[in-house]
């Protein structure tokens, strides 16, 4: 049995620029090379990885190694990235992984119709992810001073507080439910299609600012001769609204709006039959 598995990162239409100036610098999971399995004109952009670390068993083992899988995340999405620079791409889910070249060439065969549609849908946009903060910890949310006689009853002076803190809670959240509003109606000016997420908790939660609850995840498909206007009209969108904050990040490959079918009909990181 051979000890190598094909690891898949997205579909795509070959650009001659792509594997003269990218694929030949890029490096893949497992510090391996990156290739194109073509079929007609559609490719795949794979690489060999060890059967040891990527077969169902190991993937499952490796699931509790967040060092890991770290590892192999960054080096996906690095390929997909590169990828983007030069061609529409269908990224893949993270470990999508294939008995071999053939098995690859044979899914791009069988889904051939519907990729194709997908990627010319996808042709010429990106990605913008667009999410809103509220942030209760902001200047415009923070209690006023207590007062002389609060000062002096400590019991009092607790109970304003944490009433007060209730107040700028609830005031943000719903400055942020009204940014959200906002957002939403100016975006579909100009996005083509909107994908939600379900909020970040956790340490995920406080983005590039690092403040406050994440109220909405959300990503738009927007075509790249519009990506700038697109981010600065969402900036303009939530100023002048208290306790919030919006954080707009891309563009991106259309990660979310690339949902090859099929691809999630096996168990995580099965090879692929």
């Amino acid at each position: 049995m051979d000890d190598r598995l094909s690891y898949a990162y997205g579909v795509l239409r070959p650009a001659p620029s792509l594997e003269r100036d990218a694929l030949s610098a890029v490096r893949g999971v497992a510090d391996a090379p990156v290739a194109l399995v073509r079929h007609h004109d559609l490719a795949a952009a794979v690489s060999p990885v060890p059967r040891a670390d990527f077969s169902e068993a190991a993937l499952k083992a490796h699931l509790e190694d967040l060092e890991w899988l770290e590892g192999v995340a960054r080096a996906h999405h690095g390929v997909v990235e590169t990828l983007g620079a030069h061609a529409t791409v269908l990224p893949l889910r993270l470990a999508t992984v294939y008995l071999d070249d053939a098995r690859v060439r044979d899914m791009l065969g069988e889904r051939q119709e519907t990729l194709t549609t997908l990627l010319d849908r996808l042709a010429d946009h990106v990605e913008w992810g667009v999410k809103v903060y509220a942030d209760a910890s902001s200047p415009a949310a923070r209690p006023a001073p207590a007062d002389t006689a609060e000062a002096a009853d400590p019991g009092r002076a607790y109970l304003r507080q944490r009433r007060q803190q209730r107040h700028a809670r609830e005031d943000a959240w719903s400055a942020a439910a009204e940014a959200v509003r906002r957002i939403e109606g100016q975006a579909g000016t100009l996005a083509v299609a909107h994908a939600r997420h379900r909020p970040q908790r956790g340490r995920l939660a406080g983005g590039a600012g690092g403040a406050g609850e994440n109220v909405s995840n959300d990503a738009y498909l927007v075509p790249r001769e519009r990506a700038e206007e697109f981010r600065a009209l969402i900036l303009d969108t939530a100023q002048g609204l208290p306790g919030i904050r919006v954080e707009v990040t891309g563009p991106w490959v259309p990660y979310s709006f690339a949902q090859v079918p099929d691809a999630q009909a096996a168990p995580e990181g099965a090879p692929q039959r």
